[in-house]
This record gives C-alpha cells, sequence and structure tokens, in this order.
C-alpha cells in the first residue's frame, strides 16, 4: 500500500474536501505573465470550491521526471502508471494526489471539481485508483489551496485569468505550451469582449488584462 510522501500533509486538504456540493464546477487559472513566483510563474492551474469558503487545486503543467514507481518501487501496482508524476503545487509538497477521471466519485477524502472529475487526497483511495483503473487519473506530489476569499484577492489584483476547465485539457499529455496557448485566449476573448463570466461559488470574476 502506497503510505503518502508524509501523511500529515493531508489533514488540511481532508477536511476542505468532506462535504463538497457539486454546485460549483472547476475553473482554470491562467497565470498573468509578470508573475514571478516561482511556484506559479507561467503556470495553469485547475482550481475547485472547498466547504470552507477556500479553494483548492493543482498546477496542471509542470511534469517532473520521476515515475510513480521510482518514488513507491515497493508498491508494484505503481509500475502500471505510464504518464510521470506532477508537481501540483508548494502546498505539502511530500503528499500525493491524485486528479482522478472517474463518473461516480472515487471513494473517502475526495473533492469533486466538476463532472467525471475529482480530486483524491486520501491515501487508502489513491491506492484503490492505481490498482484498478490507474492511467484513468494523474497523479501529483504537492497541491494549492486558498482560504476563503484569498483566490478573489489574487483575481482582483490581475494575477490570474479564469476559463472554463474541459476534461481534455485537465489531461493534455503534452502540457508544453498550454500556459502560451490558454494565455493567447485570454487575451483574444478580451479583445473581443466576449470573455464569459465564469463565477466559482466564492463568486470570483474573470480577471482580463
Amino acid at each position: 500500500m502506497i503510505r503518502a510522501l508524509a501523511l500529515l500533509a493531508l489533514s488540511t486538504a481532508l477536511g476542505l474536501a468532506q462535504a463538497q456540493s457539486k454546485d460549483g464546477d472547476a475553473v482554470l487559472l491562467v497565470a498573468h505573465p509578470a508573475f514571478r513566483d516561482a511556484d506559479y510563474r507561467q503556470t495553469v492551474l485547475i482550481a475547485a470550491p472547498a466547504p470552507a469558503g477556500g479553494h483548492i487545486g493543482v498546477i496542471l503543467n509542470r511534469p517532473t521526471k520521476r515515475s510513480l514507481f521510482s518514488l513507491f518501487p515497493d508498491h508494484e501496482p505503481s509500475k502500471q502508471v505510464t504518464e510521470p508524476v506532477y508537481y501540483g503545487g508548494p502546498f505539502s509538497r511530500s503528499a500525493l494526489v491524485a486528479l482522478v477521471r472517474r463518473k461516480d466519485d472515487p471513494g473517502e477524502g475526495t473533492v469533486y471539481l466538476m463532472k467525471n472529475l475529482y480530486l483524491a487526497f486520501r491515501v487508502t483511495t489513491i491506492d484503490e485508483i492505481i490498482e484498478s483503473t490507474p492511467n484513468e487519473a494523474r497523479y501529483y506530489v504537492g497541491y494549492v489551496a486558498w482560504g476563503p476569499g484569498e483566490l478573489q484577492r489574487e483575481i482582483d489584483r490581475g494575477l490570474w485569468a479564469v476559463l472554463g476547465a474541459d476534461v481534455h485539457t485537465v489531461f493534455r499529455k503534452d502540457t508544453d505550451g498550454l500556459w502560451e496557448e490558454l494565455l493567447t485566449r485570454t487575451r483574444r476573448l478580451r479583445a473581443a469582449r466576449a470573455q464569459p463570466r465564469l463565477a466559482l461559488r466564492a463568486r470570483i470574476p474573470v480577471a482580463v488584462w
């Protein structure tokens, strides 16, 4: 059984995951070109509301050079995972989380993101995913979390532009150029004055540059 890199990192995330409702689908966050923080520079994130009023998500375009099996050499089923592990964010970098493509809730300790997409934190749930449908998920070390109102303030400052999320983009195999592509899309939408006002449950407006 995978023990995650550090179980203590999961407590906060699991608190956010409890009683997650399905009235606020996830969105994509595209970092502003001037965002120089090393963790977020030229990144694309998926983020969803958390029941405590904050938000939670992972970075989509930071693959590492490590395989899951290289992290857990004693866990034979990890050999079945063909994609590399991704860097999910600066929170709890020693924790393993999984972005899961599935029609039904994968199990305990998961956050609903949007239709057919969940973020799993609990070790036993991630074990089951690896052992049953290993390549219907993408695996991350670390994640991103915002307290109540924090993401709203970041968008108000112009740090992120917001786009609708779709499973194809989330699981795109080649993430090289993803940030540039979505940045261009946000600029075209702005130029056409047709950028949709996608609202999270926390009523986050779309940022325009």
